[in-house]
């Protein structure tokens, strides 16, 4: 996330509110360059978040006056506990930051609707294929996801984490590339590259394996990677 467009931002704002706004319009057009350049992530995740504390602050006053003014005071290394200290915000500049926070959701908001197109496209253009025969564990396998920019098929091992948030569980997907081939060598189906992953790993002797396909030539780690990852994690939910 750009310094312009993170929390600390509205905060700190009331020292120059349109300064503040002229930054954030400038870190919402570079997000929207990265977009168009078709470089969605991390950006899009940010700006959700971004635009979920907004909105979640704003329906909240005593909790934007909270954010507004407390500032560090010490650290009680001992305990490993920060001290903050609660310094008075005027009834001005509470405003002022309720204001610019108001002003800017609607910014914010287009700029995720451009990222969600961007996104629904590339989703759109990836198809996804089950390799052989699935197992009745689906949390962990592999995945194979080319990388059309370097011409080359990342191999990649998956892993279902679940973790809780907000009293909620979710579930995310853990990847490392196990070893990336070149389009131009490959003269054999997934399947055959699936046996010789199990051949060199026989940790997973059965691995619940996909392959996806696509013709875009968008930035892989910034866009290919993580919407094919969220596809993959509706996919073994849906």
């Amino acid at each position: 996330m750009l310094p312009a467009l993170s929390i600390n931002t509205f905060v700190n704002a009331v020292y120059d509110t349109e300064r503040t706004r002229f930054e954030i319009l400038s870190g919402l057009k570079t997000i929207r360059t990265n977009f168009h350049h078709n470089r969605i992530f991390p950006d899009l995740n940010a700006l959700i978040e971004l635009f979920n504390t907004l909105q979640s602050i704003t329906n909240s006053a005593d909790d934007l006056r909270l954010k507004a003014h407390r500032s560090i005071k010490d650290l009680n290394l001992k305990e490993r506990k920060i001290i903050y200290e609660e310094t008075p915000i005027s009834d001005n500049d509470f405003e002022q930051i309720r204001d610019l926070i108001l002003w800017s959701l609607p910014h914010i908001q287009d700029a995720i609707e451009e990222g969600k197109t961007m996104f629904e496209f590339v989703d759109e253009n990836l198809a996804l294929e089950v390799v052989g025969i699935l197992p009745s564990y689906l949390e962990e396998g592999y995945v194979f996801i080319p990388d059309n920019t370097s011409s080359v098929l990342h191999l990649i091992k998956y892993e279902v984490s679940i973790f809780t948030g907000a009293g909620e569980r979710y579930r995310s997907l853990k990847t490392s590339v196990i070893k990336s081939l070149r389009q131009s060598t490959i003269m054999q189906p997934a399947q055959n590259i699936k046996l010789d992953l199990v051949q060199e790993f026989p940790d997973l002797p059965n691995p619940a394996t996909y392959s996806f396909e696509t013709d875009l030539e968008f930035p892989f780690h910034e866009t290919i990677l993580p919407v094919a990852k969220r596809r993959l994690l509706r996919y073994l939910y849906s």
